[in-house]
């Protein structure tokens, strides 16, 4: 048995070395053919070439590739860290925002559909219109042209509003919009007011907005918002005149049959006023007697209600 395992051995040796020699004399071979007949060398060669080439774009595009999902994924995490930041610094924001007392169930706006099917004249023509500017809505005729937002619209009805949506609860946000887009140079929608009034803890889960919504958003765009002390026709129409808007919430009537946020625009000759519905523009292109505006505003005295005036700063 030692024998034979010594025979194999030795015959796997000398095979090694004869492969060996065949290898080396090819390579000279080769070595030689490349200097004395090229032509033949490249035909002989050119096969393991191609071969050579083809792996060698193989794993450049390999590099490639797996360079570019390197590059993906490490977008893709930084998107989902600057995500999960931006919910943090929310979730921490209403976490440790002073708590409002529970108020009156009054205190808390909710946007429902109106009381009547219609309410108030049709406005002239000539007065106010509702144009489209650059892809914009923009309300004209009043104290200054109002770039309007429906929140019913497809665009803004199921938009979030904390766990609510726009569309039935969103109507703070959505006439702060207003308000903001057409005072400043505040580029905003409602979705972006609603994310700001999440954020600073004006939201009311299936109420709409606390009353602190108007003055919170407003000194956050840098405008300043107060109480209307005299609620009188002549006290509308001077802050109008004024080159103010007024944000108005609502009680059952013409506008809601519960709560309702909407601005008003502007005064005509004829002395009635311009509003801007957040959930009607007919209503919109409707003149108002200040009287019955008046009358609908809702109970509410909290945080400046019913009726702020929103001002920018001096120059």
């Amino acid at each position: 048995m030692k024998k034979n395992a010594s025979s194999r051995g030795r015959r796997r040796g000398t095979l090694g070395i004869i492969l060996l020699a065949v290898l080396c004399v090819g390579a000279v071979e080769l070595a030689a053919c490349s200097h004395f007949a090229p032509a033949v060398y490249q035909r002989v060669t050119a096969p393991a070439r191609r071969g050579a080439q083809i792996t060698a774009r193989a794993c450049e595009q390999a590099a490639a590739a797996v360079s570019q999902v390197s590059e993906n994924a490490h977008r893709q995490v930084s998107r989902r860290i600057a995500a999960a930041g931006v919910q943090a610094a929310t979730l921490w924001s209403r976490l440790t925002a002073p708590r409002e007392e529970a108020l009156p169930e009054e205190d808390i706006q909710l946007a429902d559909g109106p009381a009547l099917s219609g309410g108030g004249p049709a406005a002239d023509p000539a007065i106010t219109e509702l144009n489209v500017i650059n892809g914009q809505e923009i309300l004209t005729g009043g104290t200054l042209p109002i770039v309007y937002f429906n929140q019913g619209s497809e665009t803004w009805a199921e938009q979030p509003y904390g766990t609510d949506n726009i569309g039935r609860y969103g109507c703070g946000p959505t006439a702060m919009a207003m308000v903001i887009s057409s005072m400043t140079d505040i580029d905003t929608d409602p979705l972006q007011m609603a994310n700001t009034a999440v954020a600073l803890g004006h939201w009311a889960k299936q109420g709409g907005s606390y009353l602190s919504i108007v003055e919170g958003l407003a000194a956050e765009a840098g405008l300043t918002a107060g109480p209307l002390r005299e609620r009188t026709p002549d006290a509308l129409m001077d802050a109008l005149l004024n080159g103010s808007l007024l944000v108005a919430l609502m009680g059952p009537g013409h506008f809601t049959k519960g709560g309702h946020f909407i601005v008003l625009r502007g005064a005509t000759l004829s002395g009635n006023i311009l509003v801007a519905d957040p959930n009607s523009p007919e209503r919109s292109l409707m003149e108002w007697d200040p009287e019955l505006i008046l009358e609908e505003l809702s109970r509410s005295t909290a945080h400046g209600a019913p009726i702020w005036v929103v001002s920018a700063p001096e120059a």
